[in-house]
């Protein structure tokens, strides 16, 4: 065969590889642009740490090495404050049945402290408010309430996390994003009073069983 050196033979040339970054934080900064686009497209669950390497031009061993996997890489792409890794052994430890009040007030101590407005800055760190709440919501049910169920042992786990996730991001939109009286002013004693019985009865309360 006539093929040339980085060819099969075909006439096609073999893909190029991308040409090494030249600096650790040029990796890290591609690595959480090409990440934000991967989400925004694939979803949290569907997106992977070869893919998002890929679209960086990197080695996928590159994510573990700057940020230790797929979890911490999308809370660094959409800048949550907070690391579940470090969080979810807090709101475990107590009374189960308290659960709802410690993950609000984690949540709410979190957001405020970023200055409320860094929750509206995630919705818009992606292509729309839709796909950011979408993957918001995915990433509160899967790393975080999902976990926090199955170790529970409670019954439905999934559908749990969905429900939990999606008061949450509700509450999270409805008090940085659209300031919405008097919630978005209130104080923390009394977004746990009013919506912890609901989040509560979503993480461990009995779900209506389908007819």
């Amino acid at each position: 065969m006539n093929g040339t050196p980085g060819q099969d033979g075909t006439g096609d040339e073999a893909p190029k590889r991308r040409g090494r970054r030249p600096g650790g934080q040029d990796t890290r900064a591609a690595l959480i642009e090409a990440a934000r686009e991967v989400f925004a497209e694939s979803g949290y669950n569907d997106a992977t740490v070869r893919t998002i390497a890929t679209r960086a031009g990197v080695d996928p061993a590159m994510v573990n090495h700057w940020f230790g996997g797929k979890e911490a890489l999308f809370t660094a792409a959409v800048q949550i404050p907070v690391d579940p890794a470090e969080v979810l052994p807090e709101l475990l430890a107590g009374d189960p049945e308290r659960l709802a009040e410690r993950i609000l007030r984690r949540f709410l101590l979190a957001w405020d402290e970023a200055g409320g407005g860094a929750f509206a800055a995630l919705v818009r760190s992606v292509a729309s408010h839709r796909t950011a709440v979408r993957l918001l919501r995915e990433f509160v049910a899967i790393v975080v309430i999902d976990r926090l169920a199955r170790a529970l042992e409670v019954d439905r786990p999934e559908l749990r996390a969905s429900l939990a996730a999606s008061q949450l991001v509700g509450l999270g939109m409805a008090r940085y994003v659209v300031r919405l009286e008097p919630l978005a002013s209130a104080d923390h004693d009394t977004v746990v009073a009013v919506i912890g019985p609901n989040l509560q009865h979503y993480l461990t309360g009995a779900l209506a069983a389908p007819e």
